[in-house]
C-alpha cells in the first residue's frame, strides 16, 4: 500500500516493494542538553547542522522534535521547521505531542507531511486525527492505548484496529496510516523484541500499511547497542517495516538497511548496494 509524502516538488514514496525510507531521528532534544539549551536560547544552529548532516548521510525524511521543558513549543516548532527547510530539501515528519504546535507546523508546511504521532487513547484520537484529516497528512499510529503498551501481539493489533476505525470515521484513508508496533528494552523484558515482531506480522497481514519503528529502544541499558539495533532493524524490516526512525549517521545502521533491502527484494538487482560499494572504494 504505497504512501507518498512530499515537500514542494520533492517526494518520497514508501511501500513494501521499494527501498526502505530512512527517517532521521537526530533533531530531537530528548537526552541532549546542548540542544535543549540552544532551543531555549532561540539558537537553531544545532538544528541546522543536524539537518545538513542527516541529509548528507542518506536520510530520506527528517523528524523534527523541539519538545523542551519551559519552551514555547508552537513557536519553536515553526522556527525549527523553517531552519530545517533552509538546510535540507527533504520531506519532514512533525514530531510533537503539543496540538497547538502540530497545527502551527501543518499550517505552514508546503506538502504532505507525516505526523508523529497518535495513539489509541480516546483524547489523543479526538485531538490529533481532525488535524491529520484537515491537512491531508499521514500519521504514525502507536499501538498503545489508555492502559499503556499491550503485553501481547494481539493486544497491539486491537489498538491498531481501534485507530484505523477512528481514522476512517474522519475520512483519513487507510494508506495514510503508518503503524508503529513499538518495542520495549530487551534488558528489562527478554520477550519484548519477539512480541513486537509478532505484532508487526499481525498488523501488516491485516492492514497492509506501511510501518515504522524507533529501533534504538530495544537496546536501552545494554552494551554494544548499535549491533543490537542493527539486528532488530533487519528483523523488523522482514516483518514489514518500511520507514524506520534511526540515526542515519551511524554507518552500521545505514548498511543494515541497504543489506536488508537487497535480501528482501527491495533493491532491484542490488543497484543501490553496488553504487554504495563503488562510492566507498572511491573515498
Amino acid at each position: 500500500m504505497p504512501l507518498t509524502l512530499s515537500r514542494g516538488e520533492r517526494t518520497v514514496t514508501m511501500a513494501d516493494h521499494l527501498p526502505t525510507v530512512i527517517i532521521g531521528e537526530r533533531i530531537n532534544p530528548t537526552g541532549r542538553k546542548k540542544l535543549q539549551a540552544a532551543l531555549l536560547a532561540n539558537d537553531f544552529s544545532i538544528v541546522a547542522h543536524e539537518a545538513r548532516l542527516q541529509t548528507a548521510a542518506g536520510a530520506h525524511m527528517l523528524d523534527v522534535n523541539v519538545g523542551v521543558a519551559g519552551g514555547d513549543e508552537p513557536r519553536l516548532m515553526v522556527e525549527a521547521m523553517k531552519v530545517v527547510m533552509e538546510n535540507s530539501d527533504l520531506p519532514l515528519c512533525i514530531d510533537t505531542a503539543n496540538v497547538a504546535a502540530l497545527e502551527a507546523a501543518l499550517a505552514m508546511y508546503p506538502g504532505t507531511a507525516l505526523v508523529n504521532s497518535v495513539n489509541g487513547e480516546d483524547e489523543k484520537l479526538e485531538r490529533v486525527l481532525p488535524l491529520v484529516a484537515k491537512y491531508r497528512a499521514a500519521v504514525i499510529c502507536l499501538c498503545m492505548g489508555d492502559e499503556g503498551i499491550p503485553s501481547t501481539p494481539e493486544g497491539r493489533l486491537e489498538v491498531a484496529r481501534k485507530i484505523a476505525g477512528r481514522a476512517a470515521s474522519y475520512g483519513i484513508p487507510q494508506e495514510n496510516l503508518v503503524f508503529d508496533c513499538l518495542c520495549l528494552p530487551c534488558g528489562a523484558d527478554p520477550t519484548s523484541a519477539r512480541v513486537s515482531l509478532e505484532a508487526m506480522r499481525l498488523v501488516k497481514a491485516e492492514f497492509g500499511c506501511n510501518m515504522t519503528l524507533g529501533v534504538s529502544n530495544v537496546s536501552y541499558g545494554l552494551p554494544e547497542r548499535v549491533k543490537l539495533n542493527a539486528s532488530m532493524l533487519t528483523m523488523a524490516m522482514a516483518q514489514g517495516v518500511t520507514c524506520p526512525i534511526i540515526d542515519p549517521t551511524i554507518p552500521e545502521m545505514r548498511q543494515a538497511v541497504m543489506a536488508a533491502d537487497v535480501l528482501l527484494g527491495r533493491d532491484e538487482w542490488a543497484m543501490n548496494w553496488i553504487a554504495a560499494a563503488r562510492a566507498a572504494k572511491q573515498q
